[in-house]
């Protein structure tokens, strides 16, 4: 069983990320449980926009969307900004247009059988909006979203410490996450048999 996180922070490395640090708690949990994960800051990568899985010319995100076909759980990680998703996050939801067009031979994407859930930080609040915002594209491409696939930090509007700078609200939030990894499992493991076209009998 693969995760792959896609860590949407604004921040290049090796910048601290609380958006990737909240993300470890949900990776800790999957490796208690077997689960083997991968966390790409998409910020570090030259990814073009567009809604074509290669725009050419350098562009990085083909070997995004290969991680993604290989993965059996995605989580999109992203801070909040304005009260919305980061800018890298909705590039990338942009990206998985294409699998709209991209499908087998039974007319599936390469979304189909696999499931995401969601982490958001910042110190506003917009948490469930942007949980939200972040769940129905990835509906739509495919995947399945299981109950209490999300986890959220934030101290309420307004500036002050980012979640790695306290442990305010951190037992909550990591609980939250610990759940997250361990429905994220389970639904992709009861998912696992659909994930290519069935065999046909008779």
């Amino acid at each position: 069983m693969k995760a792959l996180v896609l860590n949407c922070t604004l921040k290049p490395s090796p910048k601290t990320s609380n958006t990737e640090a909240l993300a470890r708690v949900v990776m800790a949990e999957w490796a208690r449980d077997g689960v083997e994960s991968e966390i790409v800051r998409l910020v570090d990568l030259d990814i073009r926009p567009g809604v074509e899985s290669d725009m050419g010319d350098g562009d990085e995100w083909p070997k995004v969307r290969e991680k993604i076909a290989a993965c059996d759980i995605l989580l999109m990680a992203t801070p909040t900004w304005m009260g919305q998703m980061s800018s890298v996050c909705q590039r990338a939801l942009e990206r998985m247009d294409a699998f709209f067009s991209e499908t087998d031979e039974a007319g599936r994407s390469i979304a189909m059988g696999k499931v995401a859930g969601v982490v958001v930080t910042g110190n506003e609040d917009g948490a469930h909006h942007i949980v939200a915002t972040v769940c129905q594209p990835l509906i739509d491409l495919g995947f399945t979203i299981p109950g209490q696939s999300w986890t959220y930090w934030h101290l309420g509007p307004g500036p002050g410490p980012d979640y790695t700078d306290t442990d305010e609200a951190h037992a909550y939030s990591d609980r939250l996450a610990r759940n997250a990894a361990r429905n994220l499992a389970f639904a992709a493991r009861a998912l696992e048999g659909l994930r290519f076209p069935p065999q046909e009998t008779g």
